[in-house]
């Protein structure tokens, strides 16, 4: 299964936390499934997701395009930097 059929099945189950302060409060207070970033996050973002995600020992997933089409990928309008799939 690549991430954009990951991706689609999280959010069709309402297992899918979008955007990255919701992400990272998530990560912070519990485990999730996995994780998936767009590859144009800026470093800082990505330093504090990967932080969080080396805490609870969970792979960061980069998806294989940017905010806009990670945006596309999840069915939103919009460009999306972090999709986090619950456990």
């Amino acid at each position: 299964m690549d991430l954009a059929e990951k991706i689609q099945a999280a959010l069709s189950s309402n297992k899918a936390i979008i955007g990255f302060r919701r992400s990272l409060k998530f990560i912070k207070s519990d485990k999730p499934q996995s994780i998936i970033i767009a590859n144009n996050l800026p470093d800082s973002m990505r330093k504090s997701i990967e932080d969080a995600a080396r805490l609870h020992k969970i792979k960061v997933e980069i998806f294989d395009g940017d905010s806009v089409s990670l945006g596309v990928a999840c069915g939103k309008p919009f460009p999306i930097s972090v999709v986090v799939v619950k456990a």
